[in-house]
């Protein structure tokens, strides 16, 4: 089997690499980026298996050129509001399953639009399978089934100011504090500001406690439209230390963040600040997902954490989600495009397997 990773460079792939080294499921790995001479040091490091490409994710019949040989596609370009659907469309044109760690709201929306030209393809475009989204919506899912009737799913993230990531992070960043989102409340979808719904939640260490608000991920809008039933449907999200989201809301109502061309450049500006900026000791991200529901006629809420670097947490889903379309595991859906809980109608393996990857997911 041919994996592409496209966007093979990004932080948010790192991870990958030493699992394909070792893996007997792809025999070829192709790490496709448009800085081609970072992608070629990457591939000499890993051995023979591996091989660089430039791609320029911005030229679509380059991509699906590039992916017409491959059996699966996964993809870290972003930001995923910008590349989403464009590249999981050259994935389709192409024949290649396709997996992503796609982040926002909004390119959700946009690629399930493609559901009927992936399932006419036999294409199966799996979106958002990175930590939030991704590991969120396989607890929330564990926790749909656990119980009788459910009402009401809560999923939190915060991270760690520590961490490393690349300007594409930081854009999407910029995008998910700016302007509105949608969340579920009261069995409709409602439009809310970024920025608001402030709550405190208490997460795994070196988190702990955090403020989180309103944020443009995509839980809120996949779990409605995959879980029947659901009255209320939350995401709030947060970076700790605290002073990082100040700091967004303040440049969000001087309007510097309400275009792509000026959250590219203003995540340029500040990626090149890093150093400037103290971690406080906060080095890993968290999870938090709160299933509300009714079990034997009582009240029951169910709490799921996960914690971990970034990276690792953002890139394993990918890596075991790939892996699992190209052994086969998934072969009983259609083609089409998929959410993590709608294509995991039980999750439990799936999250097994995460764990023995090293994620730290508890239960």
């Amino acid at each position: 089997m041919k994996l592409t990773v496209l966007g093979g460079c990004a932080d948010m792939a790192r991870p990958l690499f030493p699992l394909l080294q070792q893996s007997d499921v792809f025999h070829e790995v192709v790490i496709a980026d448009i800085n081609s001479d970072a992608a070629t040091a990457l591939a000499d490091a890993y051995g023979d298996k591996f091989s660089a490409r430039r791609c320029d994710a911005t030229n679509a019949d380059a991509v699906t050129a590039l992916l017409r040989d491959c059996d699966v596609v996964a993809c870290f370009v972003g930001p995923f509001y910008r590349f989403e659907k464009p590249l999981a469309q050259c994935a389709i044109s192409a024949g290649a399953h396709y997996v992503s760690i796609a982040d926002d709201y909004d390119a959700y929306l946009d690629v399930i639009t493609l559901d009927e030209s992936a399932r006419m393809a036999g294409v199966k475009v799996l979106t958002g399978f990175g930590n939030s989204p991704g590991i969120t919506q396989l607890l929330a899912r564990m926790g749909y089934n656990a119980l009788e009737t459910v009402r009401r799913i809560h999923v939190h993230w915060c991270a760690g100011a520590g961490e490393t990531v690349g300007v594409s992070n930081l854009t999407h960043l910029f995008h998910i504090f700016n302007g509105a989102t949608l969340q579920w409340q009261d069995g409709r979808e409602v439009r809310v500001n970024t920025g608001n719904g402030k709550k405190r939640v208490s997460f795994p260490e070196p988190i702990g406690d955090a403020h989180v608000y309103y944020t443009g991920h995509a839980e809120s809008v996949s779990l409605p439209r995959n879980l029947p039933g659901l009255q209320e449907v939350t995401l709030h999200g947060g970076v700790k230390p605290h002073y990082i989201v100040t700091l967004l809301k303040v440049m969000q109502r001087l309007g510097v963040l309400n275009s792509h061309k000026r959250r590219a450049a203003l995540a340029r500006f500040f990626h090149g600040l890093a150093h400037w900026f103290p971690a406080g000791g906060y080095d890993k991200s968290v999870g938090r997902v709160d299933v509300v529901g009714e079990e034997d006629g009582k009240s029951v809420t169910l709490s799921y954490t996960y914690v971990g670097p970034i990276a690792a947490i953002t890139a394993l889903p990918t890596f075991l989600a790939a892996t699992w379309l190209a052994s086969g595991r998934f072969d009983h859906k259609p083609g089409g495009v998929y959410a993590p809980e709608a294509l995991l109608d039980a999750p439990d393996t799936f999250i097994d397997e995460l764990r023995t990857l090293g994620v730290d997911i508890r239960c």
